[in-house]
């Protein structure tokens, strides 16, 4: 199967656009929540979980794309 030019440079944009949403989303709702300060290294490590989530979801979508060395 040939992989187009096209096709490889979309593709990490997707990514991308999937992975700043996503931090979008994280940013929002937490902000929304306004946690208490007696439970605000809690959120903190929420946070921290679930932006090292998104990170890893958006790495693992790159290293599974098609390789940017196919014709």
């Amino acid at each position: 199967m040939s992989v187009s030019a096209h096709d490889r440079a979309v593709r990490p944009e997707e990514i991308t656009e999937h992975l700043l949403t996503a931090l979008e989303g994280v940013v929002l709702r937490y902000r929304a929540l306004r946690p208490p300060t007696e439970d605000a290294d809690l959120y903190a490590e929420v946070v921290t979980a679930e932006v090292a989530h998104q990170l890893s979801v958006a790495r693992s979508a790159l290293r599974s794309g098609p390789s940017l060395d196919a014709p």
